[in-house]
Parts: C-alpha cells; sequence; structure tokens
C-alpha cells in the first residue's frame, strides 16, 4: 500500500542530493517495480525520508544507515523485526544523533565496499545503499513479490563494510543474528 509523506521543511535548501515530490517517487517506484529498477511503492516512504534524513545531516548521498533509520521509522515490519528493548532503544539513539556525533566522519567519504560493485545509476544514492535497493527487488522477486522493508533491512545489512552494518553493531545488535532473523521471518535466504 503507498504511504505519502508530507512537507520535509527543507525546501528552501539547495540539494546536492536528487529532489522528488513523495508522490512522483510512489509513481516511479510503481513503474519501476513493474520493470524491476525501482522501489516499489511500499519503499517510496522509506527512500523519502531517508532523502530528507541525508539533507538534514549535510550528507552527499543516501547510505545505508539512512535507510535504516527511515525503515526503522516508517516501518512496522521492521520495527517488529528487531522488537523492543533496551538495545533497539538504543540503534535509534545512535541513528538519532548520527548527525552531531560519531557520523560526522561519514559526511566527507563515499559508502563503498570492494564487495559491491559501484552502482552509477542510482543517483543520490551511496554504491552500498543503490546496491542495497537492487538486492531488496531481486529478494522480493524470489518470492515473486514487491519489494517490502523487511527486504530492505536484509538488504543492507548483508554487507559487513554497510555503515547499517556498523551502526547495528555499535548499538550491540549483531547483524549476522539479525540476518539470520530475517531468513526465518520472510523464509527466504539472505544471501
Amino acid at each position: 500500500m503507498p504511504r505519502t509523506c508530507g512537507a520535509d521543511g527543507v525546501e528552501d535548501v539547495q540539494s546536492r542530493i536528487p529532489r522528488q515530490s513523495a508522490h512522483e517517487a510512489q509513481e516511479q517506484g510503481v513503474r519501476h517495480a513493474d520493470h524491476g529498477a525501482g522501489p516499489g511503492a511500499e519503499l517510496a516512504a522509506v527512500v523519502a525520508g531517508a532523502r530528507r534524513r541525508a539533507l538534514r545531516d549535510a550528507d552527499r548521498q543516501i547510505d545505508t544507515a539512512h535507510l535504516l533509520h527511515s525503515l526503522l521509522e516508517s516501518d512496522a515490519e521492521v520495527r517488529a523485526v528487531f522488537g523492543e528493548g533496551p538495545q533497539t532503544a538504543r540503534l535509534l539513539g545512535y541513528l538519532v544523533q548520527r548527525s552531531i556525533g560519531y557520523g560526522l566522519r561519514w559526511q566527507s567519504a563515499v559508502e563503498d565496499s570492494d564487495a559491491v560493485p559501484v552502482v552509477t545509476e542510482a543517483a543520490g544514492f551511496s554504491p552500498l545503499a543503490a546496491a542495497g535497493m537492487a538486492y531488496a527487488r531481486e529478494r522480493a522477486a524470489r518470492r515473486e513479490g514487491t519489494p517490502c522493508g523487511v527486504d530492505l533491512l536484509a538488504a543492507i545489512i548483508v554487507d559487513p563494510q554497510a555503515r547499517a552494518v556498523e551502526v547495528l553493531e555499535r548499538a550491540g545488535i549483531d547483524s549476522r543474528a539479525l540476518l539470520a532473523r530475517l531468513e526465518t521471518w520472510t523464509g527466504d535466504p539472505a544471501h
């Protein structure tokens, strides 16, 4: 079910990340989902939230930590995977503090990994985030569905070099154990 987002309050900021309205993102997601190239309507709100967060954090690109934060904020199924407890609260605390704490060192670097081929078609995404979006589509296609938040969560924590994995580890959440939980959650191997 498509979700819409309200105004992000940063319209007067000159963006280095290509902007698009939530409606355009949803339309593009639906159009690309049919052709295997976009996030799908369900993830359009997640991408829009990650884009707003990247702008607020003054980051050059949407990275996997932005996607993780947006997933936790907007997807009830993803929150259910994490459950309630001190580790989840600590995780949200790390994500909120990103722009004033440890995440500042990320502003001058592109999130990349030698394990992932550079994706040049996904303007505004780090190579790992773009690869994660593509992997979420592949994961959903294996079960003949459309990409959902749990697919994207699995996709952004597959690579140990991902910023999302670093944030999880700082919060005391084992990304490999989470990946194994996601395999049983959706019945689809995460890798």
